[in-house]
């Protein structure tokens, strides 16, 4: 049996490329490994290329150091409001 935990909300907002958050907002290498906090991030290894398809408009402030964006984001995004399914962890 599988469980999903809420955590916390990382911002109220998202911004994505699309109605869906289907197209990449931009494109990253990983300049050292990342060894992810907790279930609402994803471990990164060094030189790794990173598709991000959407970003949280955060509460707080979060590090991300370590990734080298190279392509920055689109100029035409969308800001949605965050649902409680974006924070679950399997």
């Amino acid at each position: 049996m599988s469980r999903a935990v809420q955590m916390d909300k990382l911002g109220d907002y998202k911004i994505c490329g699309d109605s869906e958050c289907s197209y990449v907002l931009s494109m990253a290498t990983a300049l050292d490994d990342f060894i992810a906090p907790d279930c609402r991030f994803v471990n990164i290894k060094k030189e790794q290329m990173v598709y991000v398809y959407s970003s949280s408009c955060q509460k707080r402030e979060l590090v991300s150091s370590g990734l080298e964006v190279f392509i920055k984001f689109r100029e035409d995004t969308v800001k949605l409001p965050t649902t409680d399914m974006d924070f679950y962890c399997h």
